[in-house]
């Protein structure tokens, strides 16, 4: 199954957060913990490398927090979850080590594959910025689609 980390979901869920703060402002990981209903302890390790990787600003001091490096627009779903999981792979096919018994025979890889570009695609157009629009703006509630792909309604996914 294709689901991506408490990890990643968490770091999402922050970088949208703080997207939606007025500039100067900062949150802490305490807050955002908190305010989400998550471990701090794995959020503030999250933070912690979204920070050494260039996606937020780390402020100290009684005031301090957290607050973005970039642009909302400049960041995509993709980067955060790579930054966080790693590559995303669907199968094995896919890495660079993709030696399997059945790929000599195989009449699934190449389709598998599409999809696999499909995902990696729809995430790298995907930026925070986006995740942070008013749900208002998709009114029929459907989700983003893949190219190839019938769009699904949200409540059905």
């Amino acid at each position: 199954m294709l689901k991506l980390t408490k990890k990643a979901d968490y770091g999402l869920i922050a970088l949208k957060h703080l997207a939606s703060l007025e500039a100067p402002e900062s949150a802490s990981a305490k807050e955002i913990a908190e305010l989400y209903q998550v471990p701090l302890p794995l959020l503030a390790k999250v933070l912690q490398k979204l920070a050494k990787q260039g996606f937020l600003r780390s402020e100290h001091g009684t005031n301090g927090g957290y607050r973005l490096a970039r642009e909302a627009g400049k960041i995509s779903a993709l980067e955060v979850i790579r930054a966080i999981d790693g590559p995303i792979i669907l199968t094995s096919c896919f890495t660079d080590h993709g030696a399997c018994d059945q790929s000599t025979c195989c009449n699934v890889r190449e389709p598998l594959r599409k999809i696999h570009e499909g995902i990696q695609g729809l995430l790298a157009n995907i930026t925070i910025a986006d995740m942070s629009d008013d749900e208002t703006d998709n009114p029929d509630g459907r989700l983003y689609s893949l190219p190839g792909l019938t769009a699904q309604p949200a409540s059905t996914v």
